[in-house]
């Protein structure tokens, strides 16, 4: 079943306190919203009776091999294939579906539940991964906190709270820390929570690059970020998207869990663009668009990476790409941090 024929997922995540439940709140009482179910992980007052408001207590299985993001999340599967049952029995119209988690939480074993159970894969897809940063703490959480590095390295949008509250000159240290760990992710601001839901809401498709300047970033020694990089690889060509897949399945085969994230936006001959996505070894679904965003048809893919240097990626790459004779195709790299 294509991704248009299943109810779109948005996981909204965040550190503590950082704003979360204030952002659904007025996001969710927009027109357009009244048939969306939230799920939630902690008691966060949404307070909307014409929501499906369901509160979820964490109970995660680990399943064979130890890696944490290919953990299921249990309590999960049964909310959401209970709210299935209901939309198919005409109990309820969603359209919708988000997922409110707790501060502490690491978004990746909500993403391979959603994609890997064999029901929900069939009837659930997730659109976008939202991480809201506070302001005021987000510098001090992102440099002392593991889970706030794990929330941004999966963000499609990042959501900045309390710009009323913070020194101007913090906001754009925390804007470029944040674009160092996750360049790929876009950023908007929220005050008192005041977003347009259809923004929030709507696919992230924009591959964003470096900044023409970015300043330097100041990163304190034994931080999380400091061994984070990123490189966005283009591609001048059409792709060949049967020995692309191969290559990229045996990369995230052999360095999987040290690749935090991988989005694309790539040419393989069509119409449109294919958008790309993954959380470490767990791919979404290629999402095939009819038409391409912009007038450039180039094909643009970010790593994240804990670990693995850029080089390690060209190398691996541009071997492949010899041994399957496409020579006249060779990635171009851009170290972003």
């Amino acid at each position: 079943m294509s991704a248009k024929h299943k109810l779109p997922v948005t996981i909204v995540t965040g550190f503590l306190g950082s704003g979360k439940t204030t952002l659904l709140q007025h996001a969710l009482r927009q027109q357009g919203m009244q048939d969306t179910a939230v799920l939630v992980n902690e008691f966060g007052m949404v307070g909307l009776d014409h929501h499906l408001l369901q509160m979820v207590e964490e109970s995660t299985i680990l399943l064979g091999g130890g890696c944490v993001c290919c953990s299921t999340r249990d309590d999960l599967v049964q909310a959401l294939t209970q709210l299935l049952n209901r939309v198919q029995k005409g109990e309820r119209d969603v359209s919708k579906v988000v997922i409110e988690t707790t501060g502490l939480a690491d978004p990746a074993p909500i993403v391979f539940t959603v994609l890997s159970h064999p029901v929900l894969q069939h009837h659930f897809h997730i659109q976008n991964v939202i991480v809201t940063v506070d302001a005021v703490n987000g510098l001090f959480h992102l440099r002392r906190q593991p889970e706030s590095v794990k929330q941004a390295l999966v963000a499609d949008k990042f959501i900045i709270t309390k710009t009323d509250l913070a020194p101007g000159e913090e906001v754009k240290q925390l804007l470029r820390e944040l674009q160092v760990i996750n360049p790929s992710a876009g950023r908007h601001t929220a005050v008192h929570g005041v977003i347009d839901a259809a923004l929030l809401f709507s696919p992230a498709v924009t591959i964003r690059q470096r900044a023409a300047d970015p300043a330097p970033v100041f990163q304190e020694k034994g931080t999380h970020v400091q061994d984070v990089n990123s490189v966005s690889i283009t591609f001048r060509e059409p792709l060949d998207w049967t020995a692309f897949g191969l290559w990229l399945s045996m990369l995230l085969h052999a360095k999987g869990e040290d690749i935090m994230r991988v989005k694309g936006l790539l040419d393989i001959g069509g119409a449109g663009p294919v958008i790309l996505n993954g959380v470490q070894h767990i791919i979404h679904p290629p999402n095939h668009l009819e038409a391409w965003p912009s007038e450039e048809r180039v094909s643009t893919l970010v790593f994240i990476m804990r670990s693995v240097s850029p080089e390690e990626i060209l190398t691996s790459l541009e071997a492949f790409q010899k041994a399957f004779d496409v020579k006249h195709n060779m990635p171009e790299m851009e170290i972003l941090q």
